[in-house]
């Protein structure tokens, strides 16, 4: 099983190569010598280097204490997330699987070998607790594929131990700073490898296109960012990060809206297939999703009722129903992450980002085209509101109101896009349309809880059991959907006073 850890360092360069004395910095104690250690790491890559130019990195190492497989992943500067695996010949399936949907189809080969010799230092406190690890570091670095040649150097690395305070790296690097040490160039040892053999070095990810002049340079733009964040947001939801799920989702629901919004931008005879697969997507992403986020809400209700209200075993049955809607549903979809049709979908995205189909609105000045749109979006949210608040309250509001609450979501991603061309106006509805996302959001969790309370209900007085405790959760949320609904026309005028986009 992979651990990961959190790997916070910082990598320097000196002329002479030497590691200054550290002892004294503020709150080290002492520097403990450890030897050195021989280590031979082997990188791995794709043939055109997708990982490297995303700045991951995937090796096979031996010597040293952590001997095995590492996948670094970057979360900031000098941040990485290191997943570990045990040593083994082959690249373990774990780790191949949280490249995927940066290697897709292709392979994965050996494209450098990094042997270095390793003179460690510990850097501790008064009681001996390590703060960090100190290291110069004499690598020789051999090109393996897309390219030949070997390069040699030396560099000083400070890596921070776990808990440890990260303001300790500002010191030390004041220290070294002090005694001629500086920065390095490179972010990585596999990044200056690469650009010192012959075959030189990927251009990085993040050096994108010039900013955005035209209508279909702002909306490109936005569509971009919601692929990049598909693709970097997939290893998350393989690991089951917090919130990972939910935010591609959101990816993938804001990249559907700016297609239908900007269809005379981007071509809908070719976004349109697109799109229907990406609703795919959102749906198999929301299968556990939706109902752990219903099953929340409901616990927390019945949390809240006091005792006298509860009959019969319903946190019992409420828990079976939970239970029952997760199970399955995790396997599923890593399944769904390692189908071909999702990584068709990922290639489908990165040939329409390279290839957009842009219609002659996308070659205009953005302030008419964008807003024009926002505008159009803006209207159709006008039309459902009024429409719903004309009905009486039942089944048909219920509806008229969720389907206003996906517009204004397709009204603030519209605004959103804009935003960079259009300024405050579009900004400034981008939160009033949240804030009415919220609130219409708020009475479609109800609505939904109603169904499953009703059908709970159903199921324990069919078993013999006392159903009232379901029928008083039932009686709350519908009286939350009500003060939602009073809400809804103050909520409304707001926003209609904040468009003036």
């Amino acid at each position: 099983m992979a651990e990961t850890k959190r790997e916070i360092e910082r990598k320097y360069e000196s002329d002479d190569s030497g590691l200054p004395d550290l002892t004294g910095v503020a709150g080290v104690a002492n520097v403990l010598d450890k030897g050195t250690a021989e280590l031979d790491a082997t990188y791995y890559d794709t043939s055109d280097l997708r990982l490297a130019s995303a700045s991951i990195t995937l090796r096979r190492r031996t010597g040293g204490s952590d001997a095995g497989w590492h996948l670094k992943f970057p979360v900031g500067p000098g941040i990485r997330d290191e997943i570990q695996a045990p040593l083994s010949d082959t690249v373990p399936d774990e780790l191949a699987g949280l490249v995927r949907s940066r290697v897709r189809e292709g392979q994965l080969v050996a494209v450098v070998r990094l042997r270095s010799a390793r003179d460690v230092r510990d850097l501790v406190d008064t009681d001996g607790r390590l703060l960090a690890e100190a290291s110069v570091d004499t690598v020789r670095a051999e090109r393996l594929f897309g390219g030949k040649g070997s390069a040699q150097w030396s560099e000083i690395e400070v890596e921070l131990a776990d808990d440890a305070d990260p303001a300790l790296l500002d010191k030390v690097e004041k220290r070294l700073r002090k005694a001629g040490v500086r920065p390095s160039k490179s972010a990585s040892k596999l990044a200056r490898a690469l650009a010192e053999t012959k075959g030189g070095h990927p251009r990085p990810e993040d050096d994108g296109p010039a900013e955005p002049v035209t209508a279909g340079d702002h909306v490109l733009a936005y569509v971009r960012a919601q692929r990049d964040a598909i693709v970097a947001l997939d290893p998350a939801v393989r690991r089951d990060a917090e919130e990972s799920v939910h935010d591609m989702r959101v990816a993938t629901r804001r990249m559907r809206s700016t297609f239908r919004s900007f269809g005379k931008v981007l071509d809908r005879e070719v976004t349109d297939p697109i799109a229907d697969e990406l609703k795919w997507l959102a749906g198999e992403l929301g299968v556990g999703r939706d109902h752990e986020v219903l099953a929340e809400r409901l616990q927390a209700a019945f949390d809240e009722l006091p005792a006298t209200l509860v009959s019969g075993p319903v946190r019992e049955r409420l828990r079976t129903w939970t239970k029952a809607g997760e199970k399955g549903s995790r396997r599923r979809l890593l399944g769904v992450l390692d189908s071909s049709r999702y990584l068709t979908l990922l290639d489908t995205l990165d040939a329409l980002v390279a290839d957009p189909p842009v219609l002659k609105a996308a070659g205009k000045k953005p302030e008419k085209v964008l807003a024009k749109a926002v505008r159009k979006d803006f209207a159709k949210v006008s039309a459902l509101i009024e429409e719903a608040m004309e009905q009486p309250p039942g089944a048909d509001r219920d509806l008229a109101l969720h389907e206003a609450r996906k517009k204004a979501k397709r009204t603030r991603y519209a605004a959103e896009t804009s935003a960079p061309a259009l300024g405050r106006p579009a900004k400034g509805l981008v939160k009033t349309m949240k804030s009415l996302q919220t609130l219409l959001g708020e009475h479609q969790d109800s609505v939904m809880a109603r169904t499953t309370l009703g059908e709970l209900a159903a199921v324990a007085h069919a078993a013999g059991e006392n159903s009232f405790t379901y029928g008083v959760l039932y009686a709350r949320e519908e009286r939350r959907a009500e003060k939602a609904e009073e809400a809804v026309p103050g909520e409304w005028k707001t926003t209609s006073g904040s468009m003036d986009v």
